[in-house]
């Protein structure tokens, strides 16, 4: 296998359009519910008690950049309370691993990540929930984990964000609740930093951090992957080899990395546009039978360029925020384990941050952050108390 190449995007420094992040392209209404109705849809899966506002939901395009720092365009999904309230609290919720760029909040009325926001909206506060780069309509593919990518479509989402609720009438906070689901809970940490360094932007400051089952120790996670040790380890070592590759160029060739027959069928998979479901029954199931011995052995002890973009993930929370922080996992999270959890809290308590660490009981990980949800909106309401 050929050595890790230098990154296969250009790497130049941001355009002046850069100044235009978080531009308004298009708002388009997506739902509009009752309290009532809130609750309608949150029933059996996630707990609606929390529930007192009706919300209107919006599906908005708005400019941002891309990993290498490039003009693009990114989808979010925004929701108001229907309340008379003129200035509102915000949470921007950071969504999981999603490889079907249709299955973001901004888009499936379904998803775990629509009703999430909708749970939020619903106790009086404005949610700015990004697909990302490269998910729901925004352009590109996913730099799938990239930091840079990653902060500029969530913070750039905020600004969209306020200026949708500015034309309802409505005012955000500069305060921001951060929260975020799996991938999400790096994200939630990386965003988080970036708002309290005031480097990201100058009127949203962080207000309280909630990240849940985050993979913050991404270079063990990978590992864990590539021995098999995960649920759905095919799946997500396939996802991280082909979307790292075509940001950062781990690879020369599919067929160094895959033994499939027509390894280009394996990077056709993650086009975006295939389901999950459909990719994890195409796929080996195990990264045993999917990938070669030599690649397994890259991830498992990684040198280089990987090990550098890797360790900007594995230091997410390595970092003193000045805001409370709760930390939330399952205990039976086959997906990311508990220890990841701990990985983030060791990393705080060495920045001599204070912060709480949650089991919500013994779940796995996609049920995890659905018993998470409303935990956070009871931290939340504490933490603005508080704050």
């Amino acid at each position: 296998m050929s050595a890790l190449l230098a990154p296969a995007s250009a790497t130049a420094e941001p355009s002046t359009e850069r100044a235009h992040g978080g531009a308004v392209v298009s708002v388009t209404q997506a739902a509009d519910f009752t309290a009532e109705e809130v609750a309608a849809e949150l029933h059996e899966k996630i707990d609606a008690s929390r529930v007192r506002y009706g919300v209107t939901a919006y599906r908005v395009v708005y400019r941002t950049t891309n990993s290498a720092g490039a003009p693009t365009t990114a989808s979010q999904l925004v929701v108001l309370p229907k309340n008379r309230t003129r200035h509102l609290s915000t949470v921007s919720w950071l969504h999981g691993t999603t490889v079907y760029r249709k299955d973001v909040a901004s888009e499936n009325p379904k998803a775990n990540d629509r009703l999430v926001s909708l749970l939020f909206a619903s106790t009086g506060r404005a949610v700015s929930a990004p697909d990302y780069v490269g998910l729901g309509s925004g352009e590109g593919f996913h730099p799938y984990g990239d930091p840079r990518a990653t902060v500029a479509a969530s913070v750039d989402g905020l600004r969209a964000a306020k200026t949708v609720a500015h034309r309802n009438g409505r005012e955000l906070k500069r305060k921001v609740q951060v929260a975020g689901f799996s991938q999400g809970g790096p994200a939630a940490m990386l965003v988080g930093r970036a708002l309290q360094q005031d480097s990201a932007d100058r009127y949203f400051h962080l207000g309280a951090l909630a990240p849940v089952s985050g993979p913050f120790d991404l270079s063990a996670f990978e590992a864990d992957a590539a021995n098999d040790k995960i649920q759905k380890s095919s799946l997500y070592l396939a996802y991280f080899a082909t979307a790292w590759n075509k940001t950062y160029g781990l690879y020369g060739s599919p067929s160094e990395v895959f033994k499939s027959t027509d390894p280009n069928w394996v990077e056709s998979l993650f086009d975006g546009y295939t389901k999950a479901n459909d990719i994890r029954d195409a796929l080996p199931k195990t990264s045993e039978a999917l990938f070669h011995q030599d690649f397994l052995n890259k991830i498992r002890k990684p040198e280089g360029l990987l090990k550098e973009k890797l360790r900007a993930l594995d230091t997410t929370c390595d970092w003193r925020p000045n805001v409370p922080v709760e930390i939330f996992y399952g205990q039976l999270d086959e997906d990311v384990a508990p220890r990841h959890a701990i990985h983030c809290a060791d990393q705080l308590t060495r920045n001599g941050a204070a912060h709480r660490v949650t089991s919500v009981g013994n779940y796995d990980h996609s049920v995890s952050v659905r018993q998470a949800v409303p935990r956070i909106v009871d931290f939340f309401d504490r933490s603005a108390k508080t704050g």
